[in-house]
């Protein structure tokens, strides 16, 4: 009973330091974002240590668009025409966000969203975790 007390406790302190989505907060989306795992519903997780192609946010308080983007060593990045719309919304103090391409959409919560973590789950429970990217100049 005492360890079930102690595992909820850790629970609460887990889930309140997360940080909040708020509309404040929202603008923090834009830049540059590195998978690092994909938690999966039964708590299994897939890593990624490296990765060839990172997600480009750019958002303007509207609309927006989601491009995925391959860093050089030179600090620059080769993109492509290939993008998604994107458009975030709260509804009922939760925040989402709405992709469109030419073949689908879909929509995403936003589970946490500061400085440098982002964490999106999908409606069959995956939760996307990024970090901001650092890109690595070599010249």
């Amino acid at each position: 009973m005492k360890s079930l007390l102690l595992y909820l406790l850790f629970l609460v302190v887990l889930i309140s330091c997360q940080e909040k989505v708020s509309p404040d907060s929202i603008s923090k989306i834009n830049g540059y974002w590195e998978i690092q795992e994909v938690q999966l519903p039964d708590g299994q997780k897939k890593e990624y240590t490296i990765n060839e192609t990172i997600d480009y946010i750019e958002w303007n308080g509207k609309t927006g668009f989601r491009k995925k983007v391959k860093p050089q060593l030179d600090g620059k990045y080769l993109i492509n025409n290939e993008s998604e719309e994107i458009e975030i919304f709260d509804s009922s103090g939760t925040f989402y966000i709405r992709y469109q391409t030419n073949y689908a959409k879909w929509t995403e919560t936003f589970v946490t969203l500061s400085d440098s973590v982002l964490i999106l789950k999908n409606k069959q429970n995956l939760e996307y975790h990024y970090k901001r990217f650092k890109p690595i100049s070599i010249q």
